[in-house]
């Protein structure tokens, strides 16, 4: 059966036996019990953290230019953790990549995508968020939806891996491409279009705004080999100590349950 079928298979049988919405379960953001890596703290005295200021809602500026994000406070738990000091400094997303390369920073923490040019152009640490698939309609709909009859207009972002997905398994659903995940689940709230088919992370940050309107439908559907591995930081090639300094980071807050007070900060309608 080829991949894309097969995912839509599975998608299908997982709502067929949905009733309702149902409680996420907190994610393992990163294997607790990985190998320990061997990291004397002294020599992370600092970490220059580099990031961009438009990818809400993990990093981005508020109402008040502020620099925030759920990405922001991993960074900050990974400095807090090591005792580093730390600076977060937000960069055009069309520079980032080149200021990190020409060692304006450490570490780059902005979702950035671990395959292709930036996969061998930089070295990574652990993942420590996965971002899966998620349907949402309209509270009004949830009774009456059906995988595997979709009817009305499915809403995704333009251009996106879940739009191809839908394009190719769902031919006789009409698929709707808007410029965002936001403006995708907006036409669903707005009554433009019925279902909606995205980024969970996302859905989950707009649903907090809209509780009354709509809600998650099914369970969360990973597929890294289309949605992406999931976040990691990017470090410079050859940088071991800091990358090894992160991951010894993200291990203990994983641990502690630090990781999962911030994803429940910003995430208090889980996605997974």
């Amino acid at each position: 059966m080829p991949a894309f079928r097969a995912a839509i298979v599975a998608i299908i049988i997982g709502l067929a036996a949905f009733t309702g919405a149902g409680a996420q379960n907190l994610p393992v953001h990163v294997d607790p019990g990985a190998r320990d890596d061997m990291l004397d703290a002294i020599a992370i005295p600092a970490l220059r953290f580099l990031t961009t200021a438009d990818f809400p809602p993990f990093n981005y500026s508020d109402a008040g230019g502020r620099l925030v994000g759920f990405n922001i406070d991993v960074a900050d738990a990974i400095c807090a953790r090591l005792g580093a000091r730390c600076t977060i400094q937000a960069w055009p997303w069309d520079r980032v990549q080149d200021a990190l390369a020409e060692n304006q920073g450490d570490a780059l923490i902005a979702g950035l995508d671990m395959a292709g040019e930036a996969g061998s152009r930089f070295d990574f640490s652990r993942i420590y968020l996965q971002l899966p698939a998620k349907f949402v309609v309209s509270r009004a709909n949830l009774p009456s939806f059906n995988p595997q009859n979709l009817a009305g207009t499915l809403a995704v972002r333009e251009g996106s891996a879940h739009a191809q997905l839908a394009e190719r398994m769902l031919p006789r659903t009409t698929i709707a491409g808007y410029d965002s995940e936001f403006a995708a689940l907006d036409a669903v709230a707005s009554g433009e279009a019925d279902v909606y088919f995205g980024d969970g992370a996302r859905a989950a940050f707009w649903l907090n705004d809209h509780p009354q309107c709509c809600d998650f439908v099914g369970e969360s559907y990973f597929r890294p080999d289309l949605f992406g591995e999931g976040f990691a930081v990017a470090v410079p090639k050859g940088l071991d100590n800091v990358r090894v300094a992160i991951n010894w980071a993200l291990t203990r807050l994983q641990r502690e349950g630090q990781l999962d007070e911030i994803y429940l900060r910003w995430f208090p309608l889980g996605f997974y």
